[in-house]
């Protein structure tokens, strides 16, 4: 479904993504490592925020990585970014209905809308409040509710566990678990690696801007390397 080819990212001279190949196909994959490692930057070049030096991106066998991120959305993916970036000032309600902003097809944008207030009941309850108001776990609600607003194929989720208690990561989990249910794909990029690889098909680890390791994500979590430096255990 997703592919990068030889892969390369400069913020300025500074390499921060080097030669990267990888695939994903449907369900749920992710890409585990620590902070700083490029995690991030894939997933900004994946979206269009972030230009490749070099290499391809592949979205179902065709290359968007000269795509502006308005089309890259229109193609079928949507990104929650680190650190949710709601907008503050806008009510959840409004914070929802941008995230529908590209599609006409209004009895489909309401049910998904619903579905959403139904998934995220708290939403729902505070759909007049401005985005601000809300708490951490809550601005990631509406950080994935708005994306799922845009009818993606593909989900870009960067860090959804950043922050929030362990009540609420396996709330988030059972979140992402229900947006594949419904036929959307996710790619995770976490440094909580022991609930990225639970739910995840396939997993690649990436260290100082560079594959290290790739493979089932269930052979990853029997990996040595990764129960050291990513379980801790």
């Amino acid at each position: 479904m997703i592919e990068l080819r030889n892969l390369v990212v400069h913020y300025g001279r500074v390499a921060a993504v080097h030669d990267i190949s990888l695939s994903f196909d449907h369900g749920i994959n992710c890409i585990i490592g620590s902070n700083g490692a490029g995690k991030s930057t894939i997933m900004r070049s994946i979206s269009g925020l972030v230009r490749p030096s070099s290499g391809s991106i592949l979205f179902e066998g065709e290359a968007i990585e000269s795509l502006t991120p308005k089309a890259i959305v229109e193609r079928g993916i949507a990104h929650v970014p680190e650190g949710r970036h709601v907008f503050p000032e806008l009510t959840v309600d409004e914070n929802l209905k941008i995230g529908a902003y590209l599609r006409r097809d209004h009895v489909a944008v309401k049910r998904d809308y619903d579905n959403i207030c139904s998934v995220f009941p708290r939403l729902a309850e505070r759909r007049k409040q401005y985005a601000n108001t809300l708490s951490g776990g809550e601005q990631q609600m509406l950080a994935i509710g708005r994306a799922i607003m845009a009818a993606p194929k593909l989900v870009l989720m960067d860090e959804p566990s950043m922050g929030l208690s362990p009540v609420m990561v396996a709330a988030m989990a059972e979140v992402i678990r229900s947006i594949n249910a419904e036929g959307k794909s996710v790619l995770l990029v976490e440094q909580n690696a022991n609930v990225a690889l639970g739910l995840s098909v396939k997993a690649a680890v990436l260290e100082q801007g560079r594959i290290s390791l790739q493979g089932m994500a269930t052979d990853m979590k029997d990996n040595e390397h990764v129960r050291v430096a990513y379980i801790g255990v």
